[in-house]
């Protein structure tokens, strides 16, 4: 193939990836007559964007439903949302320290602990910073690192090693789908990757996901699901999921609009 300019072989190596399904790096590197780490950097670039899921050995593969940013997010199931960020915050104690991730619906709790005294907050996520950083009743902490734009959330090397100089009374995670067989589906390996440093640094976990999230696999990245943890979803949530959820070891908790929450399961 003849030498193209950067954004087009971009565009062309998302059109092979939706017919192929997968390409290692020197394969495409191959294919463009570019050398390998400009494959790498281009995987990168579409991966930072939402146009491509990574896996692991350079090879990638794209979701068939691409990332949605968080501002398109915000107001998807915003009654669901409001009733699952309820519940939460009513499991906070005053003294405690929380881990909030990024993502729209642990945005939402974040905002319902504006009201919460004498606690120390956590997070990965703007939408969760923006939401407290007004607040003198809350020592708010951020993790930085990398910023991913569609997520609007911090991952990496930096957002890993400030991790490991904390340990939390709660951790609430946020999720792009839940499968009961592989656990919490995420676009990006690094998301995955923090979820599950974020789980091993907190004593109570928690899985905030409404109910059109259970069932989805919308991307290749994952984190395994732990007996112990507890999902916190809405009256939508399909029962044969939940079951399988349940069969598992993960607690689950069904909240209403207007946080009339069903008793865990």
């Amino acid at each position: 193939m003849s030498a193209i300019g950067s954004k087009a072989r971009r565009d062309q190596i998302v059109h092979l990836a939706t017919t192929t399904g997968l390409a290692s790096v020197d394969e495409l590197s191959q294919l463009f007559g570019v050398t390998a780490s400009t494959i790498r950097r281009d995987l990168a670039k579409l991966t930072a964007d939402g146009r491509l899921a990574r896996t692991y050995g350079g090879a990638m593969a794209l979701s068939a439903h691409p990332e949605a940013s968080l501002r398109q997010r915000i107001g998807e199931a915003f009654e669901a949302k409001q009733a699952i960020a309820r519940w939460a915050a009513e499991q906070v104690r005053p003294g405690e320290t929380l881990l909030l991730d990024a993502g729209s619906t642990v945005g939402a709790l974040a905002y319902e602990l504006r009201t919460t005294e004498d606690i120390t907050v956590a997070t990965t996520g703007l939408t969760a910073l923006q939401a407290l950083a007004d607040v003198e009743t809350v020592h708010v902490e951020c993790l930085g690192g990398t910023l991913r734009p569609l997520s609007q959330g911090f991952v990496g090397p930096l957002t890993e090693a400030a991790l490991e100089r904390m340990t939390f009374d709660r951790v609430f995670l946020g999720t792009d789908g839940i499968s009961p067989e592989l656990g919490i589906c995420e676009a990006d390996l690094r998301q995955t990757r923090l979820k599950e440093l974020m789980a091993a640094r907190a004593d109570h976990v928690y899985v905030l996901a409404h109910a059109a999230k259970l069932g989805r696999r919308p991307f290749h990245a994952w984190t395994p699901l732990c007996e112990g943890w507890t999902l916190v979803t809405d009256v939508d949530a399909e029962p044969g999921v939940l079951e399988a959820l349940r069969a598992r070891g993960v607690t689950t908790v069904v909240t209403e609009p207007q946080a009339h929450p069903v008793h865990p399961m």
